[in-house]
């Protein structure tokens, strides 16, 4: 007897050993590491024969693509543009191990660009590098101190935006980016591409326009490059307009050949090379004032953590950064695993490229994302995994460490064509326009709202009144969708259980209109009232036939005797009609009273929708809920239930929720049916029921919805 209670008490100890080691076993532990670190299961089942040459001439032609776009966005961020290199290297490496899409192109685009170089032109304005030239008693700007100060900033935002990704990565907030609709995230680049155009307009023109920040900052840009425009360095302007004709046509002769070549023909290096060595062989700097790249170090940044003291001017700026990098590098990542048959884990997601920015703020390099061209590019030449990626890091790395140097002498106004150049898609997005005009009109309001914010507010603080915007536009042109007259919903997420279940019946009173108690004792009410009725008729049916039954009898049979004996018919053989007539007689009066009550009483003040859209294993309650369930359905002499699962109508079956008034004999499965079905009932009163309302739960009790009716009676 004394070794019972030792097993019983080893019993349970023995069943959590075993859901500890089900918690940390080693297939599930590998499985979290591979899903971590992806490379991990990829990689050693790489088809070299099948995947190497395609990932090789793409990552080459990715590589050199990265070159031009680096070094011009750069200038977007108000940074040395050998700082763009470094944002084509380390972030690109990071993503090759962490990330989860074969065919997007991590490195610099122009929109997260623009808005790193609107905080570093925030932080630190020329006007506070303003030193006196005694030679020449002006002010100048001290370059290299306001490029140190704004590596700083940049690299700081930077690190910011990777640790807001990994956080939002780790607690599993990939889903964040469905509410980045395709007309905002649209809308939004076009009014970023925008403020990308003219941000580089003073290296087209060869101007210092001042700084302007804030809202309306690209309005006073705009002005006061206007007025700038005589002092136009005709010598940039003409380089950037033949670069930027160049470019287009060279583009054109791509799209031409298309299929003709293995792989496009790298114009964007072309043109870099020839305007250097132009630039150098006749020293446009020296002789006609064009600005150029200057001095590109060789070699790589040592790490260097942000500065910290930074932080707190910039963790909006870095929130933005995250959600819009994030947004666009999981949306054209979906496009490709769609297209080639594999998933990408958008949380996973978020920890990769949150990786890649805060690592590369260590190293110097500003935020970073996937870019449109070179994905497309990286798929057209073949690639197929991410070793395209990696490889374009190793030409990069070639570039930094030996021949960066060689382009010192580009002109700025040749990597500003560039950009101008790269950024048609972009501009090809105003024809969602008249093609959302024609489809959806919402969706185009929101487009247009977002591109006017954001042009107007700036990239970072437009894009967080877009999502203000997105949610009160849907919700003000909820009336678009088309109300079928007389029927509301009415919707609540919570649980329906004991605690609650006088809630949710205050909660559809207030909204409804609807007294569940008032319905019900007037329902007792008229049932009574019918009742009397009844019993009343039936009294003067009873006595009509009591007093004149025997004298229509006899004269029914009187005249049927007298038709017999004219026609010659045997009497005998019509008793059977005789007596149907005399059953028929008698109940005659009681038909038509029915039939009148049919008519003149109304046969149901509320019908009642119960719809159930339970999840598999959720747990019912009966008792409260119950109670107030059974109180709005006794009103209804007729229950129409939807529920999606089988297992929920055996667990209400199971708990004696169905009686000969509430049965199973009408099922719907989905809300619309229910819809239909009430739209039918109104229509069937020749429009007397004036209200319907649907109620709907979406949790244990989810959805769980009440449509009432209300009929001219009530």
């Amino acid at each position: 007897s004394a070794c019972a209670p030792a097993d019983h008490l080893c019993a349970p100890l023995h069943i959590n050993q075993i859901k500890l080691k089900e918690k940390c076993s080693g297939p599930r532990m590998k499985s979290c590491l591979l899903g971590t670190v992806p490379i991990m299961s990829w990689l050693p089942r790489y088809p070299i024969k099948e995947n190497a040459l395609g990932d090789l001439i793409s990552g080459i032609s990715v590589g050199i693509m990265q070159l031009p776009q680096g070094m011009a966005y750069a200038l977007l961020a108000s940074v040395p543009p050998v700082f763009g290199l470094y944002s084509s290297f380390y972030p690109v490496l990071i993503y090759f191990i962490f990330g989860t899409s074969k065919h997007i192109s991590l490195g610099t685009y122009a929109v997260m660009s623009v808005m790193i170089g609107g905080v570093t032109e925030r932080l630190a304005p020329d006007s506070d590098f303003m030193t006196w030239d005694n030679v020449t008693n002006t002010s100048i700007i001290d370059t290299v101190a306001r490029d140190e100060e704004r590596v700083r900033v940049a690299a700081a935002v930077t690190f910011i935006s990777g640790l807001f990704q990994i956080l939002l990565g780790l607690v599993q907030f990939g889903f964040v980016v469905t509410y980045l609709s395709e007309p905002l995230v649209r809308g939004y680049t076009t009014g970023a591409a925008i403020h990308v155009i003219v941000s580089q307009l003073k290296y087209t023109f060869g101007i210092s326009p001042e700084r302007h920040s804030g809202p309306l900052s690209l309005i006073y840009t705009v002005l006061e490059i206007c007025y700038l425009l005589p002092e136009t360095n005709i010598g940039t302007l003409v380089a950037s307009i033949i670069t930027t004709l160049g470019l287009i046509a060279a583009k054109e002769f791509n799209a031409f050949l298309g299929k003709r070549i293995p792989i496009p023909i790298p114009v964007e290096l072309v043109a870099i090379i020839i305007a250097t060595v132009i630039s150098w062989q006749f020293d446009l700097q020296q002789k006609y004032g064009v600005d150029v790249v200057g001095v590109i170090p060789s070699g790589l940044q040592p790490p260097v953590f942000p500065d910290a003291s930074i932080f707190g001017q910039v963790i909006g700026d870095g929130f933005a950064l995250a959600v819009v990098g994030y947004g666009i590098a999981i949306s054209l990542g979906r496009i490709f695993a769609l297209k080639y048959g594999y998933k990408v884990d958008s949380n996973q997601e978020l920890i990769a490229l949150g990786l890649s920015n805060s690592i590369g703020g260590i190293f110097q390099c500003f935020s970073v994302s996937c870019s449109m061209s070179r994905t497309m590019v990286q798929e057209s030449t073949g690639g197929k995994t991410q070793v395209a990626g990696a490889l374009s890091a190793v030409v990069i790395l070639f570039i930094t460490l030996w021949i960066g140097s060689l382009f010192e002498d580009l002109p700025k106004s040749v990597l500003a064509a560039i950009i101008y150049v790269n950024l048609h898609s972009m501009m090809k997005q105003f024809l969602d326009i008249p093609a959302l005009w024609k489809s959806n009109r919402v969706d185009m309001l929101v487009w247009v709202a977002t591109f006017i914010l954001t042009l107007l507010l700036n990239p970072d603080i437009g894009l967080a009144a877009a999502h203000f915007m997105l949610g009160y536009i849907y919700v003000f042109t909820i009336n678009y969708v088309r109300q079928v007259p007389g029927i509301l919903i009415f919707r609540s997420s919570a649980t329906l259980y004991f605690a609650n279940a006088e809630m949710y019946q205050d909660a559809l009173n207030s909204k409804s209109g609807f007294d569940i108690t008032k319905l019900l004792s007037a329902k007792k009410k008229l049932e009574a009232k019918k009742k009397r009725h009844e019993k009343k008729e039936a009294k003067r049916v009873k006595k009509e036939l009591k007093q004149n039954g025997p004298k229509k009898i006899v004269e029914l049979i009187t005249s049927l005797l007298l038709v017999n004996i004219y026609t010659g018919r045997n009497f005998i053989q019509e008793l059977p009609f005789l007596f149907l007539c005399f059953l028929l007689f008698t109940f005659k009066t009681l038909f038509l009273f029915l039939l009148s009550m049919l008519h003149s009483v109304p046969s149901s003040l509320v019908s009642i929708l119960l719809l159930f859209f339970l999840h598999r294993h959720a747990q019912l309650p009966i008792s409260s809920s119950s109670s107030f369930l059974r109180t709005s359905l006794f009103v209804s002499s007729s229950l129409p239930l939807c529920v999606c699962l089988g297992s929920v109508v055996d667990n209400l079956q199971t708990a004696g929720f169905f009686n000969d008034k509430v049965t199973k004999s009408c099922l719907f499965t989905t809300v619309h049916d229910a819809v239909l079905y009430c739209h039918i009932h109104i229509m069937a009163h020749d429009g007397g029921c004036q209200l319907s309302l649907i109620f709907i739960c979406c949790k244990s009790l989810s959805c769980t919805a009440f449509l009432l009716s209300q009929t001219p009676n009530l």
